[in-house]
């Protein structure tokens, strides 16, 4: 089959990469929480070839995902989990999560079935990343978010830009607390949370 392209992947995973070398070196066993094209996944695995990259996405975006893991065929890219965040998750822990451009595009509920969930695949001292734009005290960073949150709502009003700060509040909730809040390019912002640390540990 023809392979899917985002082209915003080949714009964003030099910068993410940096973060995620930053955050996990010394991890082994990640679960990216909506893989899209799989793109991500590929260029990840193999600048980061100690993880062990399980992707996972909805059934109809699997097929393209395994024609990216087939052509590049990566020790360590398993085959892809489907996963409907509403539904039936892993049963397997992880000591690190991912998850890029997911968000704002998932309903609120959806994203707040995330962070209810994400306790069960966590291990003790796993971290989340989450990439893509978010809103701080309740305002658009830039123009450009802006429009771009109209056109998500245009394409379906149960999508939008989130607040940091609600999201923030989901995590507390998981028991992660924030360790980094790094601006991106493009206005978008990764986000660093570690499970079993105290917020004044990480802030130390």
């Amino acid at each position: 089959m023809e392979k899917p392209d985002a082209p915003s992947c080949l714009r964003n995973r030099e910068p993410i990469l940096g973060v995620l070398r930053d955050h996990f070196a010394d991890r082994r066993n990640v679960l990216e929480i909506g893989s899209g094209t799989g793109q991500h996944a590929i260029f990840f695995a193999a600048a980061l070839s100690h993880l062990n990259w399980q992707t996972s996405e909805q059934r109809e975006n699997l097929p393209g995902i395994r024609a990216w893991l087939d052509e590049t065929a990566l020790p360590n890219t398993p085959t892809p989990l489907e996963l409907n965040v509403m539904g039936a998750w892993p049963t397997q822990r992880y000591d690190a999560i991912f998850s890029a451009n997911t968000l704002h595009i998932m309903s609120w509920a959806e994203v707040e079935r995330v962070f209810a969930r994400l306790p069960d695949v966590m291990t003790g001292d796993a971290m989340l990343i989450a990439y893509g734009p978010f809103n701080y005290g309740g305002r658009f960073t830039s123009e450009s978010n802006a429009a771009f949150d109209a056109w998500l709502k245009q394409s379906g009003m149960h999508q939008g830009i989130r607040d940091f700060e609600a999201v923030d509040a989901l995590a507390v909730t998981a028991g992660l607390t924030l360790i980094e809040d790094r601006a991106m390019p493009s206005n978008n912002r990764c986000l660093v949370w570690k499970r079993g640390t105290s917020r004044q540990a990480a802030s130390a």
